[in-house]
C-alpha cells in the first residue's frame, strides 16, 4: 500500500464540505456553478476544496468553453475502498503481524514487526 497516497486521499476527505462535493459528484460530472449553488461561500473557496480533491486524485476536471466540469475518479475511489479494507484486515501479510519470536514480554528484548 502506498500509505502517502493513502494519507492525500484521507486528508483531502477529511472535510465535510468536500465529503458533499464528492457526494453530489457521485451522480455525474456537475460545473463548477452548479456545485456552488449548493453552498454559502465563493468561487475562489470552492476552488480550493475542487483543487484539493483534483490533487488526492479523486476529482478530475475538463473545461468546456468558460465552464469547468468536474467528475469523481471511480478508479482512485476503488483503489482507496481497497486500501481501507486492507488496512483493517489482520491478514498473514499485514504490516502489523509480529515477527514469530520466543521473545517474552517485559524484557530487554521485544518482538520485530515486520
Amino acid at each position: 500500500m502506498d500509505y502517502e497516497n493513502y494519507a492525500k486521499i484521507a486528508k483531502a476527505l477529511a472535510d465535510s464540505k468536500r465529503v458533499k462535493i464528492v457526494d453530489m459528484l457521485s451522480c455525474g460530472a456537475m460545473c463548477a456553478c452548479d456545485i456552488l449553488e449548493h453552498f454559502d461561500f465563493t468561487q475562489p473557496t470552492l476552488s480550493h476544496h475542487i483543487n484539493l480533491l483534483v490533487k488526492a486524485g479523486l476529482v478530475t476536471t475538463e473545461k468546456s468553453g468558460t465552464w469547468h466540469y468536474y467528475d469523481l475518479n471511480k478508479d482512485a475511489f476503488e483503489k482507496f475502498k481497497t486500501d481501507t479494507a486492507e488496512l483493517m484486515a489482520n491478514t498473514p501479510a499485514c504490516i502489523c503481524e509480529p515477527v514469530r519470536s520466543k521473545v517474552v514480554c517485559g524484557t530487554e528484548e521485544k518482538e520485530l514487526i515486520k
